[in-house]
């Protein structure tokens, strides 16, 4: 898929860091791009909106994003429970990365991202 095609949902509760991933996809060339606060009014929309890539935080309340992939992949529609998700956390501890890559996820990065490791991650997962 063309990186520029792509409907994009990012998952950030911190709203400076939402506006500057938004702007890197943006500078990208991504467009399709949409913005929720936290898993739970995430997982309503995606459902709505079936994304080709989300990219989400994992400290966040009420429903943080680890719990809201976990809720993601029970979905029972296989296109929306294999969407690719690409974590976006400052936390990377053995722990926090232990939990969250067995959710088969496309990757998960550090924030924030430099913008050539942030398009060269999305252009994999959307190739895999």
């Amino acid at each position: 898929m063309d990186i520029k095609r792509a409907r994009i949902v990012v998952v950030e509760d911190e709203s400076v860091m939402s506006t500057f991933i938004l702007n890197s996809l943006r500078r990208i060339g991504i467009l399709d791009l949409y913005a929720f606060a936290d898993g739970a009014t995430a997982l309503r929309e995606v459902i709505k909106l079936k994304p080709d890539l989300i990219l989400t935080d994992i400290h966040m309340q009420p429903v943080g994003g680890i719990e809201f992939v976990r809720q993601l992949r029970a979905l029972p529609n296989n296109q929306l429970s294999n969407t690719k998700v690409i974590f976006l956390s400052a936390d990377s501890t053995a722990a926090t990365v232990g939990e969250a890559l067995p959710l088969g996820v496309a990757g998960y990065m550090v924030k924030p991202p430099s913008l050539a490791a942030l398009a060269a991650k999305i252009e994999a997962a959307l190739r895999s």
